[in-house]
């Protein structure tokens, strides 16, 4: 390496990332009316299987709860952060989503909503999916 060479910022890791993403992804949403109801919200199914993990859940001004998966990207290579949520993705999502509504005696109406962001511009996908 050259010497008086400028360094490179660096890269944030990956769980710092998704944390700013994460946090990023609850201030939009908050202002636009949603409140926090929990955040990473994790669950297993076994030692040897994979559970899901809930980004954000969110209660809606409707009272609608909205699961959220937050996905980030640096840019619009492989389809971007939104093309990321794939079915197995889904489908974890779903299973934890299950596992919390079983605290209510009758579950509220939710839905499923992905915020992407890609090169730090926001996309908030309501409906993105259905269980």
């Amino acid at each position: 390496m050259a010497k008086n060479a400028p360094e490179s910022p660096p890269r944030p890791r990956p769980l710092a990332a998704g944390q700013a993403a994460e946090r990023q992804a609850r201030d939009y949403l908050e202002r636009r009316g949603l409140r926090l109801e929990a955040s990473n919200y994790r669950v297993a199914r076994g030692p040897s299987a994979r559970g899901g993990e809930i980004d954000l859940v969110m209660r809606d001004s409707d009272g609608t709860l909205v699961f959220v998966e937050v996905r980030a990207r640096q840019g619009l290579r492989f389809g971007g952060a939104a093309a990321s949520v794939g079915a197995g993705k889904r489908e974890r999502l779903v299973y934890a989503a299950r596992h919390f509504l079983l605290r209510w005696p009758v579950p509220p109406p939710c839905r499923f909503d992905v915020v992407a962001i890609d090169g730090g511009r926001v996309e908030w996908l309501q409906g993105a999916f259905e269980a």
